[in-house]
């Protein structure tokens, strides 16, 4: 277990919602972390349905459907059921597991307590968060304009 508490907390700095988070933060983020290995197959997260929990793919892959359609397959480092928990609202996505996949799960309560536990963190995520939104922001512009 301590490997991959180790191993998560090294991948925690490698997902733009953490990345700049500070080492402790990133070890006492990987310790209240539950980790699951799942079956290919497994729904991780279903479109619509409400969030209550941050995932970060640490072994395997899966598939991100929307509407039913594939939009992306994503591996080891990869997260998401962020916004659910930091907003309410329902999945904008459905994930599978596309081979058996080992996942860390950071619950939505857990996730609460970090932050009030660590209130520099939150400051952290807002800019790591903003990261990714100009990242998709720019390929949304790169892709239009190639149009």
């Amino acid at each position: 277990m301590a490997g991959s508490k180790r191993e998560l907390t090294e991948l925690l700095t490698e997902v733009g919602l953490f990345s700049r988070c500070t080492k402790r933060e990133r070890q006492t983020i990987a310790r209240h972390a539950q980790t699951a290995e799942l079956p290919a197959g497994t729904d991780l997260v279903r479109e619509g349905e409400p969030g209550d929990a941050l995932f970060v793919i640490l072994e395997g892959e899966a598939v991100v459907t929307r509407d039913g359609d594939e939009v992306a397959r994503v591996g080891p480092g990869s997260h998401f059921g962020e916004l659910a928990i930091l907003d309410g609202a329902p999945r904008s996505a459905t994930v599978v597991a596309a081979t058996d996949v080992k996942v860390a799960v950071l619950g939505i309560r857990m996730f609460r307590t970090l932050l009030r536990e660590f209130p520099e963190l939150a400051e952290q995520l807002l800019v790591g968060l903003a990261g990714e939104l100009r990242a998709a922001q720019a390929a949304v512009q790169q892709a239009t304009h190639t149009q």
